[in-house]
C-alpha cells in the first residue's frame, strides 16, 4: 500500500464517481479502477459498491476514508515540518553563553530570533568558557556567545565577532578609584586584584596577563561565577579587570572606570562548528549580528 493508493481512494470516495475522480487526479479511468481494486484486495475487504453510474462507500469504506485522510494529512505535515527544520524554522537549538559578556547582546538576539523563527525552541546554558567551547565541539551546544578563545581552542570551530567592549576597572562605590576618570595600569599593582578561576576561564587569565605585558599578575581571589565576583568587589575585597558589558549586570553596585592608556577592547562573538552547522544555528548567528548592530547604533 502506498500513499497514492490512499489519494486515489479518497478522490473516488469524495466524487462517488470513477470518471470524475480520474479527471480530478488527472489519470485515466482504467488504471484508477485497477488501483482501487488492488487496494481492496490488499485489505481483504470491499470498500465500494459499484453501479453503472456511481460508487458508494461500504461501512468498511466509510471507516477507511477517515483513516486514509488522517494518514495523508499526517504525511503532509511531516513533509512540511521536515522542510521547516531544514530551513531552520522548526526544531531545537542549544545556546551557551557567558553572562558577563553577553548580558546586553543575548536578550536582543533571542528576541530577533524568536520573531524570525517562532517554531524553534531555544534552550539556554550558562557555562564557563571551557564548558562552552567543549559543548560546541562535542555537539551538546549548537552555538555559544563568549570572549574570543585562544586560536588552539578554535580548531574546527568558527568565531564570528559580534561586539568589542572597552576594558574597565570594577571597584566598589566606596573605593578611592570610584571617583577617578581613569586608572593607570601601574596603579593596580598596589590593589588587591580579583578575577575568575584559571581552570574555568583560561582566556581571562591569558587576557589579563597580556594587559600586564606578559607578566602573570597575582590574583588575591578567584571566583567561578560573575555573581560572586561582583559581590566580592562590591564588598570592598578588591578590584577587577572586566569588560564594560559587566555594567548591565552590576548596575549601581559597582563603578566601572576606564583603564589608561586604553588597551585593545575585548572581542565577544559566537562560536559554532565550522562543518555542518544547523540551519537554526546559522539563523541565530545572523540574529546575534543584527542585535549587535542595533546596540552599536544606540
Amino acid at each position: 500500500m502506498e500513499l497514492r493508493h490512499l489519494r486515489y481512494f479518497v478522490a473516488v470516495a469524495e466524487e462517488q464517481n470513477i470518471t470524475r475522480a480520474a479527471g480530478r487526479l488527472r489519470v485515466s479511468q482504467p488504471p484508477l479502477s485497477r488501483q482501487i481494486r488492488d487496494l481492496e484486495d490488499e485489505l481483504g475487504v470491499e470498500l465500494l459498491t459499484r453501479s453503472a453510474h456511481a460508487v458508494r462507500l461500504t461501512e468498511a469504506g466509510r471507516h477507511f476514508l477517515g483513516e486514509a485522510k488522517a494518514v495523508l494529512q499526517r504525511a503532509e505535515e511531516a513533509v512540511g515540518s521536515t522542510k521547516d527544520v531544514a530551513r531552520g524554522l522548526q526544531g531545537d537549538i542549544d545556546i551557551g553563553y557567558a553572562p558577563s559578556l553577553s548580558v546586553d547582546l543575548l536578550p536582543r538576539a533571542l528576541q530577533i530570533f524568536q520573531h524570525e523563527c517562532p517554531g524553534v525552541r531555544a534552550r539556554l546554558h550558562d557555562l564557563t568558557t571551557e564548558e562552552l567551547v567543549a559543548g560546541v565541539r562535542g555537539g551538546g551546544l549548537n552555538v555559544a556567545l563568549l570572549i574570543r578563545p585562544a586560536s588552539a581552542a578554535l580548531r574546527g570551530l568558527s568565531f564570528d565577532v559580534l561586539r568589542a567592549y572597552p576594558v574597565r576597572v570594577a571597584v566598589s562605590p566606596s573605593h578611592a578609584l570610584a571617583r577617578s576618570r581613569g586608572v593607570e595600569l601601574g596603579r593596580l599593582r598596589s590593589e588587591r586584584l580579583i578575577g575568575f578561576t584559571r581552570k574555568d576561564y583560561p582566556e581571562y587569565h591569558a587576557w589579563v596577563t597580556a594587559l600586564f605585558g606578559g607578566k602573570v599578575p597575582h590574583l588575591a581571589e578567584e571566583h567561578d561565577s560573575v555573581s560572586s565576583l561582583i559581590a566580592a568587589v562590591e564588598s570592598g575585597r578588591g578590584v577587577a579587570l572586566v569588560s564594560e558589558s559587566l555594567a548591565c549586570l552590576a548596575g549601581p553596585r559597582l563603578k566601572l572606570r576606564p583603564l589608561r592608556p586604553a588597551p585593545p577592547p575585548m572581542s565577544v562573538g559566537a562560536i559554532y562548528l565550522t562543518e555542518g552547522p544547523t540551519a537554526a544555528t546559522r539563523r541565530f548567528v545572523a540574529a546575534a549580528k543584527q542585535a549587535a548592530s542595533v546596540i552599536e547604533r544606540k
